[in-house]
């Protein structure tokens, strides 16, 4: 049997299993059921109604947390991008990135919240011409948005990026007398906003440490220019640009979006709130920690 099966070129186990089937056997991934289908195709409509941006894991994710709710059985993955797949609902794939001449072998992610935090500035230009400029706190294992700040105008001034530590610091702190016990870093880049002598002596206060990356090196800080692009493709594509003071008002609630809902694929596809949730729960259960990675 061992000779007929290497000449023939199939594995002797499948053979096997071939001869051991009843007559009645027929192929269940060949069955499917329609109206099981267009139910689901409801539930992803009505999930990526608002995020069209999203392709088919996030719409997975997302109907499997409101499936949760309602105690309803998951659904797979595979058959979310098929029925995507049938109803025109992929996303198409995106153009191949040209790879770097700079090589970046570090790791900027870490497995515990509050060890490192990042930080960028971004503009957003408005369809009057005007200019939005926003910077935010992010956490490199949950991936939340601890604090942000954003005002009208070019630039980054350093004012906007202190307050936006020393409210950071009150999030996942407490207060700014609860300074953290370990050694926290605060990784961004050489912008005059995060090099100025008072913002280092400010992070310093606090019980950060100022990190700057490498000169003409943005994947130093890849998490941060990584939330940049994310923003720009989920958020800023379907926002009102028409002026400074119509994207400021949009801010809060996509900033709010993106730590409640915005499905990570580093948290397996949870969102960085819904993370932490699960953390502290397991947490005062007394079981293992999630990882962040």
């Amino acid at each position: 049997m061992t000779v007929v099966c290497e000449a023939l070129g199939v594995a002797r186990s499948h053979v096997h299993a071939l001869r051991s089937r009843a007559h009645s056997w027929q192929d269940g991934r060949k069955v499917r059921r329609p109206k099981e289908d267009e139910a689901l195709v409801s539930e992803i409509k009505a999930q990526i109604a608002d995020l069209p941006s999203y392709g088919y894991r996030r719409a997975c994710a997302l109907v499997n947390r409101r499936r949760k709710v309602a105690s309803l059985p998951r659904v797979n993955a595979k058959r979310v991008y098929r029925v995507m797949a049938e109803h025109a609902l992929l996303l198409p794939k995106a153009p191949k990135r040209r790879a770097s001449s700079r090589c970046h072998d570090g790791t900027v992610a870490v497995t515990t919240s509050n060890t490192r935090w990042c930080s960028d500035g971004f503009e957003i230009k408005c369809d009057s011409g005007e200019t939005v400029t926003a910077t935010f706190a992010k956490d490199c294992c949950d991936r939340e948005i601890m604090a942000w700040r954003a005002w009208p105008g070019k630039g980054l001034p350093g004012e906007p990026v202190r307050e936006m530590l020393i409210e950071a610091v009150e999030r996942r702190f407490g207060s700014v007398e609860s300074l953290p016990s370990q050694r926290l870093e605060f990784l961004t880049d050489n912008g005059g906003a995060y090099i100025a002598a008072d913002t280092r002596r400010i992070a310093r206060s606090l019980g950060l440490e100022p990190i700057n990356t490498p000169v003409c090196s943005p994947q130093s800080n890849g998490m941060a220019e990584s939330f940049v692009n994310t923003f720009r493709r989920d958020y800023l594509s379907r926002m009102d640009l028409a002026d400074a003071q119509t994207v400021m008002a949009q801010l809060p609630a996509a900033f709010e979006h993106f730590n409640e809902v915005h499905p990570h694929s580093s948290l397996r596809m949870r969102s960085p709130r819904e993370f932490r949730q699960e953390l502290k729960n397991q947490q005062r259960l007394g079981g293992q920690a999630l990882n962040c990675e």
